[in-house]
């Protein structure tokens, strides 16, 4: 049997395989029957070509798996996402498009001024379009997406990529999250940044309607709309966001203080630096909270703001008696990405010598949005809810100091049952990281009570956790919590959890005779039939 650190940096580094035609999987216990749909997953799954490889782990090109539920039995497949990036790289035989955290030269003849050229007009605007961090879906077409201005629409039956889009075609962003909201009509909210706008850098949100009766002659993208622009507050240093938060009538951004550097990014080339190394954390800094009505796209005029962190991941968002609570995972630094260099991995934190990043706290931020500012004096907290610590402190120059409640520490990728999106929630589902990116455990945290439970077995990774809720659910936690777990033990293959949500305890598993893959974020579709 392999020693046990290569086991483990055979799970996180090496390259994973398509399985392009449906599988079933072995199944034990019993999957509800109501359990009718689809799970699809996103990540890195291929870290070298031909004799080039990937520095940083969110540089591997996507794979895209499904695990298909139908009358109690479930079918796998997985294929790679075949972007113009792919392609080119495949086509080369080597690395030729730059990522995250690895700089590529597509043509090694051309000397070091033509290729800075060619990277300072193409680069900023057109980033690479290997889209490995999640599914969005815009009405009801649903796109491989990261965080550039590039999605690809992907046929959710046969995992075939269907075409490229670029979101510049239909609004001005260079860079766009991941991690978007719907609401009940079918609409899909989402924000990104435009960094070369002709009146400077912004942060864009917008609105994408759910589909028209003739999706082809009208198609989703084709209507989206512009509900407003946020100034940045330094022009050459926009935030780095991946997430934000949105209640039933407002939308919550924190720009915090982990920025790119632009002037940096424009000229990475000359320096051989990838545009990873343009993020930059001030821990002197601030970080700001925007408010900004849904509806009419105006932002709340009084400043809110705290100490510095950084922030991936937002849990969920609320108003509640004349306040916006907003939950969301916060690091300490920006350390968390600098453990994903693969290098990292396969020497320093695979083998327990690494320097440890701080532990991500689950905490909750409250804003009162009635307070009448003129009547109370300096120094007052203005939070009247009684079941949280956070505070908001009036300042003399009439803003509002915001410090957190702790909810819970070292989980991250958070997920809750989305009929609670926008509304008053007790549970969110995650991922315990208790020293490093090594997941080895699945967390469900009650915020009321303060409790958990946990999910955990010898030798096994489990990805994110993604709740579905029962048809005739009456508690908010009835339903089922699905992950796909990748195990170190040889002699036991990959296979699809499946937790009862409310007890946290297993009901079935579905073991797959095929490469699984680590994975990062994706979502349930529901099977309409």
């Amino acid at each position: 049997m392999a020693e046990p650190t290569k086991d483990i940096e055979s799970a996180f580094c090496r390259s994973g395989r398509e399985t392009p035609e449906p599988i079933a999987a072995e199944i034990t216990g019993t999957i509800p029957s109501w359990l009718q749909g689809t799970l699809l997953r996103n990540g890195p799954g291929l870290f070298s070509v031909g004799e080039t490889s990937y520095e940083h782990w969110f540089d591997g090109m996507s794979l895209i798996h499904s695990f298909t539920f139908k009358d109690g039995k479930v079918h796998y497949r997985s294929k790679f996402l075949k972007s113009e990036t792919y392609k080119k790289n495949i086509a080369a035989n080597r690395i030729v498009v730059t990522e995250f955290g690895t700089i590529a030269f597509p043509d090694p003849c051309k000397n070091i001024f033509s290729k800075a050229f060619t990277y300072l007009l193409n680069t900023i605007p057109n980033f690479t379009d290997n889209n490995i961090v999640n599914i969005i879906r815009y009405g009801e077409d649903y796109y491989a997406s990261s965080e550039i201005n590039y999605i690809n629409e992907i046929n959710t039956s046969t995992l075939e990529t269907v075409r490229r889009v670029n979101y510049r075609n239909h609004i001005a962003l260079n860079l766009a999250t991941a991690h978007p909201h719907y609401d009940e009509e079918g609409n899909t909210y989402n924000m990104g940044t435009s960094i070369m706008g002709l009146t400077g850098p912004k942060y864009v949100i917008f609105k994408v309607p759910a589909s028209a009766a003739d999706k082809e002659k009208n198609p989703p993208l084709k209507n989206l709309k512009e509900i407003c622009s946020i100034p940045v507050r330094s022009s050459l240093y926009p935030s780095y966001f991946h997430s934000f938060g949105m209640t039933e009538n407002y939308i919550v951004f924190v720009e915090q203080a982990f920025k790119l550097d632009i002037i940096r990014l424009a000229t990475a080339y000359f320096r051989g630096e990838t545009w990873g190394k343009c993020l930059k954390y001030d821990q002197d800094d601030v970080t700001l909270f925007h408010l900004i009505d849904r509806k009419t796209g105006k932002a709340v005029s009084t400043k809110f703001y705290g100490d510095a962190f950084v922030v991936f991941h937002h849990i969920n968002a609320y108003e509640d008696n004349g306040h916006v609570v907003f939950d969301l995972i916060t690091h300490k630094d920006s350390s968390l990405y600098d453990m994903f260099y693969m290098e990292n991995l396969r020497q320093d934190i695979l083998r327990g010598t690494s320097k440890i990043a701080p532990s991500p706290l689950s905490q909750r931020f409250v804003i009162p949005i009635n307070a009448d500012l003129k009547e109370v004096p300096t120094g007052t907290n203005l939070v009247k809810l009684e079941d949280t610590s956070a505070t908001a402190v009036l300042q003399k120059d009439g803003s509002l100091y915001l410090t957190p409640d702790t909810l819970f520490e070292g989980v991250e990728l958070p997920g809750v049952n989305y009929k609670y999106n926008t509304m008053k929630y007790r549970y969110f589902y995650g991922s315990k990281m208790e020293w490093s990116p090594k997941i080895t455990k699945i967390t469900k945290l009650d915020i009321v009570t303060r409790t958990y439970m946990e999910w955990t077995e010898e030798d096994c990774y489990p990805s994110e956790p993604v709740f579905v809720a029962s048809p005739d659910a009456v508690d908010e936690d009835d339903g089922v919590i699905l992950s796909s777990v990748v195990s170190l033990n040889l002699k036991k293959p990959p296979f699809m959890l499946v937790l009862d949500a409310k007890t946290f305890k297993e009901i079935a598993r579905a073991s797959i005779n095929a490469s699984v893959h680590l994975d990062l974020h994706g979502l349930f579709i529901h099977d309409k039939s």
